[in-house]
């Protein structure tokens, strides 16, 4: 079972009043039906959406909904659930405000008149055509796919009204609505009320957070390894340097002191350095003072150059 039907299924459990079933019921005809006169004809893989999709059908409007189970058999055998309404069509329709004197109408903003009539429109809309990636097999990602670009802005609005910042990109014949912050996808399943996916993806998110976290450190460690090494060798040459040309004498004695331990530990940073000279000779250094040392080093070879 995949996460995204793993948290449809807890959205469809989750209690709700009469006022967000028909804002659920709304989006949910309104982008997934097939409307005629005779008939509202749903399809739905996921039993628990078509559970849901009944008892609020049932619950508000009294009426009798023909069911049909099928087997279907495209790569492997799975159920499929119609649902088949035929009565009071006209009055589901005009109350739900998708059609009004007989003819489809665009859904407003006005209809859903509370953040709750809003956040249930979100869930039916995300119930039959949204999707959720599982964020410990791929990146973050929530999709709404939508058939008409007027569709895929309206659900971009009232996403915006709870502060998520959806894009909208037009893909094939449909439109898709989506979020990729791990921020904006968590307030999202928030909002849904999906407690147990909210922490799945939270432990997910929180595991790859310090996951990055651990690989910026050893990349970041690494690099600084790779410099002091590169240091090094660069100071190595120096000493090599002033040795050739009898140059060490005319250094004093803390500086030979600091040339002498260079030598004998090339690959250790400025701070190991000082900490193994006042260990060993007891002469107290830190950090800056090996720089200020390696510096008068450095100085001695170019002059000695530049008089040449």
């Amino acid at each position: 079972m995949t996460f995204s039907t793993t948290m449809k299924e807890e959205i469809t459990k989750n209690s709700i009043s009469r006022i967000e079933m028909r804002s659920e019921l709304s989006a949910m005809i309104r982008y997934d039906a097939k409307i005629t006169k005779e008939c509202i004809s749903l399809v739905f893989e996921n039993a628990s959406v078509a559970r849901r999709l009944f008892k609020n059908l049932k619950e508000l409007f009294n009426i009798n909904i023909n069911i049909i189970v099928r087997n279907q058999k495209r790569f492997r055998i799975k159920q499929i659930y119609i649902l088949e309404v035929k009565e009071k069509i006209t009055e589901i329709l005009e109350s739900l405000n998708i059609y009004e004197n007989g003819k489809k109408i665009d859904m407003k903003e006005e209809y859903l008149e509370t953040f709750e009539e809003k956040i249930a429109y979100l869930k039916g809309s995300f119930l039959v055509t949204g999707s959720i990636n599982d964020p410990s097999t791929s990146g973050y990602h929530v999709e709404f796919v939508l058939i008409t670009k007027k569709d895929a802005l309206f659900i971009q609005k009232i996403l915006s009204y709870i502060n998520l910042e959806a894009k909208v990109l037009k893909r094939a014949n449909r439109y898709m609505v989506y979020l990729k912050s791990a921020e904006m996808i968590s307030d999202l399943i928030r909002a849904f009320e999906a407690t147990n996916a909210l922490f799945y993806f939270e432990d997910i998110r929180i595991y790859r957070d310090h996951k990055n976290m651990v690989n910026r450190l050893n990349n970041c460690e690494i690099a600084n390894q790779e410099k002091t090494t590169e240091t090094g060798m660069k100071q190595l040459q120096i000493i090599q340097y002033l040795k050739e040309k009898d140059l060490v004498e005319l250094l004093d004695e803390k500086t030979q002191i600091v040339l002498t331990y260079r030598e004998k530990y090339p690959e250790s940073s400025y701070l190991e350095l000082a900490e193994i000279i006042t260990m060993e000779t007891g002469y107290k250094i830190g950090k800056s003072g090996i720089n200020h040392h390696m510096i008068k080093m450095r100085k001695l070879m170019e002059t000695n150059q530049t008089k040449k």
